[in-house]
Formats: structure tokens, sequence, C-alpha cells
């Protein structure tokens, strides 16, 4: 019995289904005719995660790529049935990820209201106020990660040339500027953050109200807890300052290359920071397009000897 026999006899399957899933063998069949393919045997796992790409590539919706998933499935199982010649495992099938949808980017508007505010008191502490307000800022300013954020030491601070070494995803270093609000809000900090410390060699820009390592998830909750005692209208997540940054610029001066450099992503390896990035055309981008940017020195690219490698 043919696989189409076999699928039109089935009492499991709806009529709907049924018919369905013949359009889809269809699909299949001229995609394969395409890539001149004409027997099961050369039809594997890797050749079916690439039919699947190419149906995601064309723009189908979730629903669809499922279904279609679901009618190969049959098709393998009715091969292997058959003893048709197939390496294809009807198991491993598995439909591919959906892309993931890029949080909402607040507007200008409220990001200028949650860093222009009065700030509410959230602890006992109104030191952390000020770290709050010199955090945030710092992240809008130079669209960090979270993680990114928490791992920067005083040393990676340039104070002359206003820019931050930051610590990427696979341990990939790159440089960012830092407006100058961010600037003046870190340096208001500083002292503050002196009197929370109790061990002399913490090395972290941030801390806790016990002078520790500020965590990724004390910032989320912060941020969460602001925006909505502040009446924003949405509780805003780090990450969607850090989209804010992107979108923000990317709006105002259409240099993709300049906002991928100072995302840092992945694609960019920590060798093209220092070789392939024209500092001063990144700078003048980054000052004529970030809202909050201010003036700042671009006569001169940064000395990275200024700063100290970490092991």
């Amino acid at each position: 019995m043919t696989a189409r026999n076999q699928l039109t006899a089935s009492p499991r399957l709806s009529a709907k289904t049924r018919q369905a899933y013949l359009g889809d063998w269809a699909h299949f069949a001229d995609y394969l005719r395409d890539e001149q393919l004409t027997h099961p045997r050369q039809i594997d796992d890797r050749r079916l995660r690439a039919y699947l790409a190419h149906c995601q590539q064309r723009t189908l919706d979730a629903r669809s790529i499922a279904r279609k998933t679901s009618a190969l499935r049959w098709l393998l199982r009715s091969w292997r049935d058959r003893a048709q010649g197939s390496s294809a495992n009807p198991d491993n099938l598995k439909p591919p990820k959906a892309a993931k949808k890029l949080p909402d980017a607040p507007t200008i508007e409220t990001i200028n209201q949650l860093l222009d505010a009065t700030l509410p008191q959230l602890s006992g502490d109104p030191r952390l106020l000020d770290r709050d307000r010199a955090l945030f800022e710092l992240v809008y300013s130079s669209g960090l990660r979270v993680a990114e954020l928490v791992a920067i030491d005083l040393v990676d601070l340039d104070f002359s040339e206003a820019i931050v070494r930051v610590t990427g995803k696979r341990d990939k270093t790159r440089l960012v500027p830092v407006g100058s609000r961010a600037m003046t809000r870190i340096q208001a900090w500083l002292p503050i953050r002196q009197t929370l410390l109790r061990d002399p060699a913490q090395t972290a820009l941030f801390v806790n109200r016990h002078g520790g390592r500020l965590s990724t998830r004390s910032v989320q909750m912060r941020l969460d807890q602001l925006s909505r005692q502040l009446g924003l209208g949405q509780s805003l997540h780090p990450h969607q300052l850090r989209h804010a940054f992107a979108t923000h610029v990317l709006e105002s001066s259409g240099d993709l290359r300049a906002v991928q450099e100072m995302l840092g992503h992945e694609s960019l390896s920590t060798t093209q920071i220092y070789t392939h990035l024209d500092f001063q055309h990144l700078a003048r981008v980054y000052e004529a397009a970030h809202p909050r940017a201010g003036r700042r020195r671009t006569d001169s690219p940064p000395e990275t000897e200024t700063f100290t490698d970490r092991d």
C-alpha cells in the first residue's frame, strides 16, 4: 500500500487533515525536485531540517510548519514500514525554533521619565538610589546586557575618554562610548560606593548594600519595582533598555554597523574591535544620535593600553 493509500485509509485523521497532508507532501516533492533529489535514500535528517528551514524562510507561520512536520513524520513512517530506504528518523524530526521576538523598545519619553524622575525609595538605604540612577543610565547609554553591566570593574572605565571596556558573551571584549549624563551619574555614585564597601579589595563598579558585587537579579528587580512605582505603564526589564538604545540610535543615525559594534553582536570578534573599528566614526555617530550622549571628546581614538587586561 502506498503512503497516499495509507493516509487516505487512516481513521485517525480527519478528512481536512488528510487533504492538508497531501498538499504538504506535494510541496515537499516540489522542493526535492528543485534540489535534484529523486529517491528516498537521498533524504536524511539533515535534508529534512534544511527543508523545514526553507519553509521558515518563506515566512510560513508556526502552525503551518508544525503541520508540515507532522505530515513528513507520517511519510517517513510509511517509507520505513515499506523499507523504502530513507535513513531519516521520523522521531527526530522537529519543527525549527521560531525566531525570538525582540521586546518592545520603550519610547524616548518613557526612558526620560525613568532616568530624569525623582526615584522612589525602595529600601531603607537611600544611597542605593544613586547607584540605581547610575546603572540605569549606563545600560541605556551604552546598550549593555545586564550580565555585562554587573561584571564591570572600576578599571574598565576610562573617564578621560568617556568609554567603558565591556566583556560580553564568550569573553569577547569591546569598547563602548558612555554618554555624559551616565558619566556624571557614575561619578556621583563612586564616593557613595566607598561607604558601602566592607572589603577594600572589591573591584566591582556597582555593589549591593553589603558591599558585594551587584547581581543580575537585583538589577532586574530594582528596574521592575521602579518602573511600576513611577507609573510608566509597563514593567521594564534591563534588556529593554539595551533594545531601546539600539532602536533609538539606529533610528537617528541609520548606521547599522556602528550599532552592531556598540552592541557587541556575536558576529564581531574581539580582534575586529581593535583593528577594524573606526572609533572616531563610531563616536561621531554616537554623539549625534544618542538622545542623552551630550558632548564628549572625539579628537582621538582611545589608547587601549590604559586598561589593565584581565586574566
